[in-house]
């Protein structure tokens, strides 16, 4: 079904107009997001989430509504492993408390562009080259593998080639000025750690969502309900940073969980041509995944305190 230009409108106004809200009139001082802001906040985007997941299931019915779903359910499950690597970013780098949301909001847009660049080219691949479908299966079963016997991960920011052509590109200032991005001395343009942070930021997700993306493509093809889920997750992605980084060393286990997740919807994606599992099935295996995998990580977690 085709989604009318209409509903890519509205969709798209809708999410510049509370971008616009947060930025300048929730959040226009910088200031410490404190836990119960940001599981406000957090709630406050689940509920958008699932207030549009009824739209959709008014609108187009009950696959679509259950593929939006479960969409949101893997971007979101998957979000966490990006705070992981968030929570090492901020860390390295010393960055204030105070100075984390901004970061956080800018990086946040630079994703909505490039996740929509990538959704709009992986379906444009699949309709095309109906072959790329056994590829995208093999990146996540590989980046699944990867996730499962991988010990840890390790933040080396002068090794990030990115990073490096910036720095040859720009200077850029040993301490921070503030809330800037950018500052003037000596009447030559320097950039702040604060930038390099960002840049970080917005490379990191630039690499998980070449393993999300494909994911989501597992369950739908659907433009539109690719899109959506892709936004809200990613919408809500700063709250929950600041509602689960202080405990992240408390779920030990969901990275395996995410991993398997990866597993399943790359078998799920090859094996397309050979039988459709229904998008009830689905949904219910990644829900069981994530539940065992958080409630392995609390027990665990129990038992070393």
């Amino acid at each position: 079904m085709q989604t009318d230009l209409s509903f890519w409108i509205g969709f798209n106004v809708f999410v510049l107009l509370m971008l616009a809200l947060d930025l300048g009139v929730f959040n226009r001082k910088a200031h410490e997001v404190s836990i119960k802001e940001a599981i406000i906040w957090t709630g406050v985007w689940v509920t958008l989430a699932m207030c549009f997941n009824g739209l959709i299931y008014y609108w187009q019915g009950e696959v679509k509504a259950l593929e939006f779903f479960t969409g949101y359910v893997i971007e979101k499950a998957l979000s966490v492993d990006n705070i992981f690597v968030f929570v090492l970013i901020f860390s390295y780098f010393k960055t204030p408390a105070i100075h984390q949301h901004k970061i956080l909001f800018w990086g946040i847009i630079g994703a909505l562009i490039m996740r929509a660049a990538f959704i709009f080219a992986g379906v444009a691949l699949l309709e095309k080259f109906h072959w790329t479908i056994y590829v995208f299966g093999a990146i996540l079963i590989y980046t699944g593998y990867k996730m499962l016997t991988q010990k840890e991960i390790i933040i080396e920011p002068e090794k990030n080639p990115l990073i490096k052509l910036f720095r040859r590109v720009m200077p850029v200032t040993n301490e921070l000025h503030g809330g800037k991005f950018f500052v003037k001395q000596d009447g030559k343009r320097f950039a702040t750690p604060l930038f390099l942070v960002l840049v970080l930021i917005e490379t990191t997700d630039l690499i998980f969502a070449a393993d999300s993306i494909p994911a989501i493509l597992a369950i739908t093809q659907d433009h539109f309900i690719v899109y959506t889920s892709n936004v809200f997750a990613i919408l809500g992605l700063r709250s929950l940073y600041f509602a689960l980084a202080g405990m992240m060393d408390k779920f030990r286990y969901l990275s395996k969980g995410l991993a398997l997740i990866l597993i399943f919807v790359g078998l799920k994606m090859s094996l397309v041509d050979f039988y459709k599992l229904p998008i009830q099935i689905a949904l219910l295996v990644i829900v069981v995944i994530l539940i065992l995998s958080i409630a392995a990580s609390l027990m665990s977690s129990k038992r070393l305190e």
